[in-house]
């Protein structure tokens, strides 16, 4: 039963992910309640979860076609943000992130309610400037270290950013926010406290909710999707902020 159970929970999390980019808030709270201690639940969730950027991938192929040079300079720069987010996690406590993370997802979220920038009119420098990579480093730290509704902070980082239609920012976000996952997820599964029996049956279901995602995206209309990404991350960030500062 766990393992169906944690394979169910994948595959709600794996469509959550490539739709409104909430993956963890679904999977993360439930490993808890199968027993996981939290930095445990949090290292085993990312590496689960590189399983979600195959699928969405995949099953993304339309949207991605023809940006493989974008999706690499952006890459690179979530790789090594999501390398630094994770040295973080390892050698500090996690409290401070904790903390920062409510204002951060609840920004980005009010930052997707704003009218998108017209075509040919955006900012932090388009598709090539600085501003675009330097701030999916910042959000692949954020990814690596903590990485509660990350998708949706680098979401609307790049739609700041580029000229293209929510489905084909959404599809760029779940690759890109996956390389951060994947290069994290090298150095928790070596230096982490990964619980493996939990990753493999959240693998299958983060594998099959990541493909079919990107089919239940292509189907909202226009500004569906950024208005449900912005108004599930104002919920996750009021949650957040009443876990983190009840707590402090």
């Amino acid at each position: 039963m766990d393992v169906l159970g944690l394979a169910g929970i994948g595959l709600v999390a794996g469509v959550v992910s490539t739709v409104v980019s909430l993956a963890s808030i679904v999977s993360y709270p439930a490993l808890l309640a199968f027993g996981l201690p939290p930095l445990a639940a949090n290292v085993t969730n990312t590496v689960a979860l590189l399983f979600t950027g195959v699928g969405a991938a995949a099953g993304s192929r339309p949207e991605l076609a023809g940006q493989a040079r974008l999706v690499g300079r952006l890459g690179l720069a979530a790789g090594l943000g999501g390398a630094a987010g994770a040295g973080l996690l390892l050698v500090t406590p996690p409290r401070t992130f904790e903390m920062v993370a409510p204002v951060l997802v609840a920004g980005a979220s009010l930052l997707l309610l704003l009218r998108p920038p017209r075509p040919g009119r955006v900012s932090l420098g388009g598709d090539s400037g600085l501003g675009l990579r330097a701030g999916v480093f910042c959000v692949a730290v954020y990814t690596g270290y903590f990485g509660a509704a990350g998708g949706i902070i680098m979401f609307a980082v790049l739609a700041a950013a580029l000229d293209r239609p929510a489905v084909g920012v959404n599809a760029v976000k779940n690759v890109v926010s996956a390389l951060a996952n994947a290069v994290a997820a090298v150095w928790f599964a070596v230096l982490g406290p990964v619980d493996w029996a939990a990753v493999g049956p959240l693998a299958v279901g983060f594998l099959v909710g990541g493909w079919l995602g990107p089919a239940v995206a292509r189907r909202l209309p226009g500004q569906t999707l950024r208005l449900a990404a912005a108004l599930c991350g104002l919920a996750v960030a009021v949650k957040l902020g009443v876990d983190a500062y009840r707590g402090g």
